[in-house]
């Protein structure tokens, strides 16, 4: 008996000692995948853009003067390789126009943060531009609002990101209208006691079906009068950076505005196709095919309506490494840290996700 138990005892050793073996070299192969693919993507980002655009560092911004707002989405922009890539190339305006043009401004600024050795440069010149514009210092800014007067003076427009379509409850009369949108704006409350729970949630309820009656009636030209009509949004278009906002502030009454921190997970990955049925699309299939998007930054709110501050998470395009950018500071996170930005009810000065950046995967 007890040669044969230790003859089995010896086999499970042995058989244990394989098996580790086998899970080390499973976890020694999938590095090495994983080493090559980050190498092929640096490769093909390479053979796209110039030496300049890949050097895009981690550089902060101070703060110059309640300027987390502005510094956070600043970040967003310089961050994007995509973007300086084209604010490189823009016409140098004449001596007496530099100082009130916003892209030569975040131009100089992004050489100033790319050339000097510094952790963090001072981005006074392009506020003191901005300041031309009614973008003030000492002003609290909600970074929504101020992403979309940046893209609105850099006079960047999408591209047919949607369209409005009416249809009458009466006679089936239809109407469409094309519209356009900086920014994808999602309610994350579905009504005054209802919280969607994700963002997919978000994106479902932003394109479902919604019924104008009563006060909100429209005229039929067929009909003659007022009727109910079935108001949705059908997806046309979608640009290569798109933008969500999520609006977490909202009106309790007429005077108050309430911040909503309830938790709203976001994924890394978002495929179109998966989330909106064929009703709320109205593409070709090579249009379709370009809807996937991986998540490239977030801006996150702290504190509540009345007083708060911003920080940014950006993934880095050249070392696909995330970093939070608080200001001048800067550092190296990781996606758990990034998470920690969902948000939660009981949180109510805590982090939380108010702009969703997503690049389509692929872009070179």
């Amino acid at each position: 008996m007890g040669q044969r138990s230790g003859h089995q005892e010896r086999s499970k050793k042995l058989e244990m000692t394989q098996s580790e073996t086998m899970k080390t070299k499973a976890v020694v192969q999938n590095n090495e995948e994983a080493s090559e693919e980050l190498n092929s993507k640096k490769q093909r980002l390479t053979s796209v853009f110039g030496v300049a655009d890949l050097k895009n560092g981690a550089i902060g911004l101070y703060n110059v003067g309640l300027s987390c707002c502005l510094n956070s989405v600043l970040q967003v922009f310089l961050m994007n390789i995509y973007f300086t890539r084209i604010l490189r190339r823009i016409t140098v305006p004449p001596c007496a126009a530099r100082k009130r043009n916003v892209l030569y401004q975040m131009l100089l600024l992004l050489e100033k943060m790319q050339c000097g050795k510094q952790k963090a440069v001072s981005p006074v010149d392009l506020a003191a531009c901005l300041s031309a514009y009614r973008v003030k210092l000492f002003v609290t800014h909600d970074a929504a609002q101020l992403f979309l007067t940046l893209w609105n003076l850099m006079k960047m427009q999408m591209e047919k990101p949607e369209l409005e379509h009416l249809a009458c409850q009466k006679c089936s009369l239809e109407t469409k209208r094309n519209s356009s949108m900086l920014i994808l704006p999602l309610p994350i409350l579905y009504s005054k006691s209802h919280m969607l729970k994700t963002l997919e949630d978000c994106l479902q309820h932003f394109f479902h079906p919604e019924e104008l009656a009563d006060h909100n009636m429209c005229f039929c030209e067929q009909c003659g009068k007022r009727t109910p009509f079935l108001q949705s949004m059908k997806l046309v278009h979608l640009p290569h950076t798109l933008t969500i906002h999520l609006k977490r502030f909202c009106f309790e009454t007429s005077a108050y505005i309430h911040k909503l921190n309830n938790n709203l997970p976001f994924p890394q990955d978002l495929d179109f196709n998966v989330i909106l049925t064929e009703n709320q699309c109205q593409a070709d299939n090579n249009e379709k095919a370009d809807w996937q998007y991986e998540l490239f930054a977030v801006v996150a709110h702290s504190g509540s309506t009345s007083f708060g501050h911003y920080c940014a998470y950006i993934r880095s395009l050249t070392e696909f490494k995330w970093y939070c950018f608080n200001d001048s500071h800067v550092c190296q996170v990781s996606w758990d840290d990034v998470k920690t930005t969902y948000g939660h009810s009981s949180l109510h000065l805590g982090e939380t996700a108010y702009l969703l950046i997503y690049m389509k995967k692929h872009l070179e």
